[in-house]
């Protein structure tokens, strides 16, 4: 880990507060075009809004209702790019809309939001629509709800199963261009002079060092640290007055999710439902194995520090998915794990959460009367590289540069691989001795063409090849890759976020034996070190992905 005292004698362009998604695409796009930049980010990356989303990356065909006809074009066109920049992340996903009598939008008119979803996607490489009559669709789904059932609509969207991997690669792409990219390094304050940002203070969250940076007279600050933009701002100090600022950005709805293994009646696509008792839209989707079910939608002003799935949430997502598959018959103890977070929408005082509009705003610092400054309110893991692109454009001009054409649509992520390529092959010729190949395949559809860099550790260390737990493919080198490649630092940026292990068994709680071992074997942590990681990893999981009712027992 870069010494936190060097960040204070380079003089950088662009300084960039928050490493989810939205922080990671403006720093790519930034490294790329040439400006010198730091990213700083006081968790891990992506450990915010990014890591609890849907996992979609999808046109938002609902936008269509409210006439947000730009930001379907938009996301629909930003769908498009990423399938060719991350087609080992980014994967077709097959959705269905049960249609029914008196709980759903009519008939027609699904109809022809589909239609209108294929004109503004008509140089798409994914399928168009089609619409199921009733007796095709019950051939289809025999274990849904028939009761009003008026027939279906499919079409194709996107997931990105691992959406943490794709911030990653965003900013692993980023520090290959040359930006200085930090995890656990926290905004203390930032530093006014007259209408300018002239300093911020930093912490390194893990060790306590703090520092002071000094910013040249034409730096530009971007703060994209998503739920938590306002409180970036209330740490701004004009001349050692700490007075907070009056205006309010953001308007936080939290959305909950859970996690089930496969369950009877469950079905062989996604499903985007309207829920039965109050009308709104939630996803049953396949996961990795497992089916994801969510999300709520409700007004937030807790602590973003620590947000869970309420009780309540996680018997609303339980009862409609069984009012919808009535044989599934999900219950509490089928719950595997929970995970719950906030968008950052624009603040709307009067407006249900379903209401506030998805579009993102730039704001220039006016309000606030800093010249260079940029906040970002609002943002969707699809449109992170349009966004990007945007806040960069914004940049140049505040700067008072020429704008250079932005290249991230064009650039590849450094672990994008083409069906043609012959790597998986020959990972499988050179490794199949060794490494199961359904760990040789898991390991190139999480890490594309990067997987022959974690297949190469375990030339050297043979025990690195181990599998992880017998019940999944992950093997031991992807601790070490995680560590000493991919800038984790912690046992919850390892197993949650470099990895799905902690959504995939038990929370991860049954594999920190093995993997603790391997990184005091292998990464040179003391037993000080796993000690306190242990400890750490538990309090994580309990405070924010285990229901409270499973901790109670």
């Amino acid at each position: 880990m870069k010494n936190l005292q060097t960040i204070s004698n380079n003089a950088y362009d662009l300084v960039i507060i928050g490493g989810g998604i939205n922080g990671a695409g403006a720093a790519r796009d930034a490294a790329l075009r040439g400006l010198k930049t730091l990213l700083i980010e006081k968790n891990d990356f992506s450990s915010g809004s990014t890591s609890w989303s849907t996992r979609l990356i999808h046109g938002g065909l609902r936008y269509l209702e409210s006439y947000e006809f730009a930001l379907v074009q938009e996301s629909l066109r930003e769908r498009e790019i990423l399938l060719h920049i991350a087609p080992h992340l980014v994967k077709p996903l097959l959705l269905t809309i049960p249609i029914y009598r008196y709980r759903s939008r009519p008939y027609w008119k699904i109809q022809a939001g589909m239609m209108l979803y294929d004109l503004f996607s008509f140089h798409k490489s994914l399928l168009s629509h089609r619409m199921l009559p009733k007796k095709k669709f019950q051939q289809l789904f025999p274990y849904l709800d028939f009761e009003g059932l008026l027939g279906g609509a499919q079409y194709y969207d996107c997931q990105v199963a691992y959406a943490e991997r794709l911030c990653l690669e965003n900013i692993l792409s980023a520090q290959a261009a040359g930006a200085t990219v930090l995890n656990y390094v926290q905004l203390m304050q930032l530093h006014q002079h007259k209408n300018r940002i002239v300093a911020l203070t930093c912490e390194d969250c893990l060790t306590g060092e703090e520092v002071t940076v000094k910013l040249s007279s034409q730096a530009v600050v971007v703060n994209t640290s998503g739920p938590w933009v306002d409180q970036i701002l209330e740490s701004i100090t004009a001349n050692g007055s700490t007075d907070k600022k009056e205006s309010q950005k953001i308007g936080a709805t939290k959305g909950s999710h859970i996690i089930v293994d496969a369950f009877v009646g469950a079905p062989p696509t996604a499903l985007y439902v309207e829920a039965k008792t109050d009308g709104r839209p939630f996803f049953i989707i396949p996961w990795l194995g497992r089916y994801l079910i969510g999300t709520t939608d409700k007004h937030f002003q807790g602590n973003l520090e620590q947000i869970k799935a309420c009780e309540d949430e996680i018997d609303y997502l339980l009862a409609e998915t069984n009012h919808l598959i009535p044989i599934a018959q999900l219950c509490r103890e089928d719950v595997k794990f929970t995970y719950s977070g906030v968008r950052p929408l624009p603040w709307s005082e009067n407006k249900q959460p379903g209401q506030i509009t998805r579009r993102h705003i730039l704001d220039d610092g006016a309000e606030e009367g800093i010249d260079n400054l940029i906040s970002l309110v609002g943002g969707k893991l699809t449109t992170y590289r349009q966004v990007g692109e945007e806040i960069v454009d914004a940049v140049y001009t505040k700067l008072g540069r020429q704008v250079p054409v932005s290249r991230t649509k064009d650039i590849p992520l450094p672990g994008a691989i083409l069906p043609h390529d012959y790597r998986p092959q020959k990972a499988l010729q050179n490794y199949g001795n060794l490494i199961p190949p359904r760990s040789i395949h898991h390991l190139f559809l999480i890490y594309g063409a990067k997987a022959v860099e974690v297949l190469a550790l375990t030339d050297n260390s043979p025990d690195l090849a181990q599998i992880i737990s017998p019940g999944l493919p992950d093997i031991k080198a992807q601790i070490v890759y995680a560590v000493n490649s991919e800038l984790a630092r912690t046992l919850v940026d390892i197993i949650r976020r470099r990895t799905a292990l902690a959504m995939l068994d038990n929370y991860g709680l049954d594999l920190l034996p093995v993997i603790i071992k391997t990184l005091f074997d292998h990464c040179d942590w003391s037993l000080e070190d796993c000690d306190q990681q242990r400890n750490d990893y538990y309090t994580y999981i309990q405070q924010n992905c285990i229901p409270d009712y499973q901790l109670s027992k």
